[in-house]
């Protein structure tokens, strides 16, 4: 009977040491909290040496054996998580089932062009900029093996030619990222992005109208580099449209400014006869693709453009947009407002 007690308190001594094990954290009072990184592929006997040695947990036979019991040997995710000694087995197992992974706050600004996208990722630390281009394959003149043809995921990628790039699509916006999201992975991210703001019924105007999403975006980047208000855009995307209709060079000076690599939109007469298809004071059209990635509120005013006498226009120093009728009017308002900038 006495040998029966003994058996049952180190039994029950057992049990109570193993329950505070996995539902008691290694130190309550802690206040650290440490990144640790699953890499894809690594084993469980790997993770839980790794999160003993970092010091999180107290015992890594604890927590395989919690893994046993709970059936989750093979349901940890790869990832970053943010872990702490005050946090218990099964809090810890629960955030690496469910893949509760550390976010990475990045904003895309409205106008960037690819490789300002990348320059901004390289130095947030989430992937070389050479990487982020080869996907999006920019400079398209210099094709990438690692270039990724999306359209066949994306369906308003189809009338985009297969000379260029991702350029004008990868949607400016607030993303949280994994810290160990591929390129592939955060280009998709934009690109599903795309997709969701470009509705049903955004679509079907475009296709009312006769034209294709790829003129769409085009034309919405010229209008993010050239005007600020969403009036103005409008105005100005329907000088651009009638330009077209009548075959006169758009003229728009962030074309140029694209070509050079300029911050402002102001250029010289000499910049403007630059020898390049993206030039259109000397092309007429729309340049072979955008020249930046536009937003929202660019690509809708694109699409609802509006009709007005004008046809033409130039920004002001300060941020005005100023219309004319003619060219001779054109002309005079030059004089007035970029006689500084010539």
């Amino acid at each position: 009977m006495r040998q029966f007690i003994i058996i049952i308190f180190i039994s029950l001594l057992g049990v109570l040491y193993v329950w505070q094990g996995i539902y008691l954290p290694k130190d309550s009072y802690s206040q650290e909290e440490k990144i640790f990184l699953i890499n894809k592929g690594e084993g469980i006997e790997e993770i839980a040496q790794h999160l003993e040695e970092e010091g999180i947990i107290k015992n890594k036979a604890l927590f395989l054996l919690y893994l046993i019991l709970t059936r989750q040997l093979r349901n940890i995710q790869a990832g970053a998580y943010q872990l702490s000694p005050s946090m218990s087995i099964d809090e810890i197992v629960d955030k690496l089932v469910c893949g509760k992974t550390l976010k990475e706050k990045i904003t895309i600004i409205e106008g960037w062009r690819a490789r300002d996208i990348a320059l901004y990722l390289g130095k947030k630390g989430i992937c070389a900029p050479e990487e982020f281009l080869e996907v999006v394959d920019f400079p398209k003149t210099k094709h990438s093996s690692k270039a990724m043809d999306f359209s066949d995921k994306y369906n308003f990628l189809e009338d985009k030619p297969k000379n260029v790039g991702l350029e004008g699509y990868l949607f400016p916006d607030t993303y949280f990222i994994e810290r160990d999201m591929t390129p592939e992975e955060i280009v998709e991210m934009m690109l599903d992005n795309f997709g969701k703001k470009l509705t049903p019924e955004l679509r079907k105007e475009i296709a009312r109208q006769g034209k294709t999403i790829f003129e769409i975006v085009t034309m919405a980047s010229l209008l993010e580099k050239e005007v600020k208000s969403l009036e103005d855009k409008k105005l100005v995307a329907g000088i651009l449209w009638k330009r077209l209709k009548i075959g006169i060079p758009l003229q728009v000076d962030a074309t140029i400014t694209y070509i050079i690599g300029k911050k402002t939109t102001f250029i010289s007469k000499k910049e403007t006869e630059i020898d390049s298809p993206y030039n259109t004071y000397k092309y007429k059209g729309l340049p072979p693709a955008p020249i930046c990635n536009p937003g929202f509120e660019s690509i809708l005013a694109s699409i609802y453009y509006k009709d007005s006498e004008y046809l033409y226009y130039l920004s002001a120093p300060d941020g005005r947009t100023i219309f004319s009728r003619t060219l001779e009017e054109h002309n005079i308002a030059k004089a007035k407002y970029l006689k500084n900038n010539n």
